[in-house]
């Protein structure tokens, strides 16, 4: 019966240190580093340093502009419907900066400290072409407002300035 006791307390002990030395291991008490592919492969966020389009190339959609020709003119009559949908894009991708009424008193606005949504309402916006607000809203304003290019068409991006030109002072 004392040779069991022994070996039993044997066999615990054993399953202590072992069990020890594998917890020294799970909480990083000792660390083995462990290739790993990911670690060596190159990763990038999103959209970071995106590859410019390729010389001469169209993309899926049709040409937008002609990047170096001046502002394109709008192929898309200021209809009901384009109104109506350039409304609810505008709702959707660019109130809670601009506000619902295009004054620059969105949501997101308030925390915005190094430079406030532009007043869609002004006269410094409502002057400029319709294809000049196109581009702005294709390319967006550096360290302001971020491009919505790929977020809209180029059917939704002129929907939105049809839109913008029924916002009333």
């Amino acid at each position: 019966m004392k040779e069991i006791m022994n070996r039993a307390l044997l066999l615990l002990a054993a399953a202590a240190i072992l069990g020890g030395a594998l917890l020294l291991f799970t909480y990083d008490v000792i660390k083995i580093d462990w290739i790993s592919f990911m670690e060596i492969q190159p990763s990038y966020k999103p959209m970071e340093n995106p590859l410019p389009a390729p010389a001469r190339s169209v993309p899926v959609e049709g040409a937008a502009y002609i990047p170096g020709m001046g502002a394109p003119v709008n192929p898309v009559p200021a209809d009901e419907i384009s109104v109506a949908r350039g409304e609810q894009l505008f709702n959707i991708n660019c109130s809670h900066c601009h506000g619902l009424a295009g004054k620059g008193d969105g949501q997101i606005a308030v925390f915005l400290a190094n430079r406030k949504p532009a007043d869609l309402t002004s006269d410094a916006v409502q002057t400029k072409s319709d294809g000049a607000l196109f581009l702005v809203i294709s390319n967006g304003v550096t360290g302001g407002m971020p491009a919505l290019n790929e977020n809209l068409s180029v059917r939704d991006r002129w929907d939105v300035v049809n839109f913008i030109r029924t916002l009333e002072p």
